[in-house]
């Protein structure tokens, strides 16, 4: 089974229009964080007429860098991965700019129901004034920028989160689904990980030959890459099975059992992965938890 290897040597050129693909610009807002990178990627596709992929944060000089590499060009829609803010929160400003119409799967939901006493741990990221003007599903298609696209489901990430595909070029646009400078985070109850393995199938049976993330560069070598981040969970998996073998245990201590390397300003979200995972091996009933399935709750292998 291949290793993941992450590509972190990339140049955001913030604010600046770069092209990444004929007819494709990039520019790259300046809002680098640990959960963002470098920045959050905005696309345009297409040269009279042109579409916005991922208007971005609600930063006045990113917007304002959009609409300059727009450059007066009509704006025949906006399309939204997904409605983490980082993504979607331009989006007033854009439309306003340009008159664009949106497009996306849905608003922002959870994976799941909040269970009784819990919070949402990535509330203050959720867009949740987002409301697309065309809900397009699995397999959708529309003409955007002058370009053929299609519609792919990737839930997992977050519930409602969509790739789009350019079909004829076999390029597609992966949002925060797959990105070569980290694996995407799988934090209940936005996200569920049943729900990402499943979306990186259906990324394996279609065939594209390079993607643009939201965050970072290019995945140049698709299919193999997401092999890799395939084995790379299963792995994860196999490894919280064996922390769990040496006797029950809590989230943060399979953290530290599990992320040895890892900075300590990321086992929050390190945590929140292992709940992801360790929601799908509690339905599968290969782990049991006491008292309840929770951030804070005691796991151990199913009897």
């Amino acid at each position: 089974m291949a290793s993941l290897t992450h590509d972190r040597s990339f140049d955001p050129r913030h604010g600046e229009a770069v092209e990444v693909a004929p007819g494709v610009v990039r520019i790259t807002a300046a809002n680098p964080s640990p959960m963002t990178f470098h920045g959050t990627n905005t696309y345009l596709v297409g040269d009279d007429t042109v579409a916005v992929i991922d208007p971005g944060p609600a930063l006045p000089a990113h917007v304002d860098a959009v609409v300059a590499a727009i450059a007066g060009r009509p704006v025949s829609h906006i399309l939204v991965t997904h409605t983490h803010g980082d993504h979607s929160l331009a989006v007033p400003a854009l439309q306003q700019a340009t008159g664009a119409p949106t497009v996306g799967e849905g608003p922002h939901r959870a994976a799941r129901p909040l269970r009784a006493g819990e919070t949402n741990p990535l509330d203050a990221a959720a867009d949740t004034a987002f409301v697309p003007d065309i809900v397009l599903g699995h397999g959708g298609e529309i003409v955007a920028g002058g370009r053929r696209v299609e519609v792919v489901a990737t839930p997992g990430h977050t519930a409602n989160h969509v790739a789009f595909a350019l079909p004829d070029e076999k390029l597609l646009f992966s949002g925060d689904h797959v990105m070569v400078w980290a694996t995407s985070i799988v934090a209940p109850p936005d996200g569920a990980m049943a729900d990402y393995m499943d979306s990186l199938d259906v990324l394996l049976g279609r065939g594209d030959v390079r993607y643009l993330p939201g965050h970072g560069g290019a995945v140049e070598e698709p299919e193999a890459y997401v092999t890799a981040l395939k084995g790379h969970r299963l792995r994860r998996e196999e490894a919280i099975l064996r922390a769990l073998a040496d006797g029950p245990r809590t989230i943060p201590e399979m953290v530290r059992q599990i992320y040895v390397a890892l900075d300590p300003a990321l086992h929050k979200a390190a945590g929140l992965s292992l709940l992801a995972h360790l929601e799908d091996l509690v339905a599968r009933g290969s782990v049991a938890t006491d008292p309840v399935l929770a951030f804070e709750a005691t796991y151990r292998l199913a009897a």
